[in-house]
């Protein structure tokens, strides 16, 4: 199962994610944090955003808010958005 073994907040809505599977990219979340809902307003606070933790192999805040890392690397991957670790920019 994939997880997520890295991550790193860039910027108000990025991060940077490695993967176990030794792959890691640059996900912008950005139109997801826009979408109207109780879970990602307090992700608009870029300050509040970085506060971002693994849980479990999955990017998660405090509020409980998290993403499933299969899905994001699945998505990544067909985006053409992941690359081995040492090359990811």
């Amino acid at each position: 199962m994939i997880k997520i073994i890295h991550i790193k907040p860039i910027g108000q809505a990025a991060l940077h994610l490695t993967f176990s599977d030794g792959q890691a990219g640059e996900l912008d979340l950005a139109e997801l944090i826009a979408r109207p809902g109780a879970m990602v307003l307090p992700l608009r606070d870029p300050a509040y955003f970085a506060r971002v933790f693994l849980e479990d192999g999955a990017p998660t805040w405090p509020n409980g808010f998290d993403l499933a890392p299969w899905a994001l690397h699945r998505d990544m991957e067909a985006q053409g958005r992941l690359k081995p670790a040492g090359q990811a920019a």
